[in-house]
């Protein structure tokens, strides 16, 4: 251990990342969906893709738009929408709960109402919603544009 690390707390940040076949467009829903801003490139870049570029990245595996957004407010963790030639073939080990229904002191009627129009909103941007799990779960279960599952709490 050294002598920063002694007497304190080690802080890991984490970027999330999300393989898909459209970036531009995961991170464009997403970013809609999460109320994110799209990432500038590292300085000295013009673009991620010309960043990656730098990397070594092969042309076919680069975004060709928007593929990484941060929070505004600094909370969340980072996303990258990396392109993958494979499609996904089953059910997410890991989802995300968009949590729209608010304090849980709220009167129940208005929790669900903001669920309701959250998913509503999350459809009209191009995910589709599931199954209704407001009676078992107080959620309900969607997938993105490219069936990845997520539920709105």
């Amino acid at each position: 251990m050294t002598s920063q690390q002694k007497g304190r707390r080690l802080v890991v940040r984490f970027q999330l990342v999300i393989d898909c076949a459209d970036p531009d467009r995961m991170a464009r829903f997403w970013a809609s969906a999460l109320h994110y801003e799209f990432a500038p490139a590292p300085d000295g870049f013009a673009t991620w893709d010309d960043f990656h570029r730098h990397l070594g990245f092969a042309e076919e595996d680069l975004a060709h738009g928007e593929d990484h957004l941060r929070d505004p407010d600094g909370a969340g963790p980072r996303i990258w929408f990396q392109k993958v030639p494979e499609i996904k073939t089953i059910k997410n080990r890991l989802h995300l709960d968009v949590s729209a229904s608010g304090s849980p002191d709220l009167p129940e009627a208005t929790r669900r109402a903001r669920i309701d129009a959250e998913a509503l909103r999350l459809a009209g941007l191009g995910a589709t919603m599931l199954t209704d799990l407001r009676n078992e779960h107080f959620a309900v279960a969607m997938m993105d544009p490219e069936g990845n599952e997520f539920d709105i709490n």
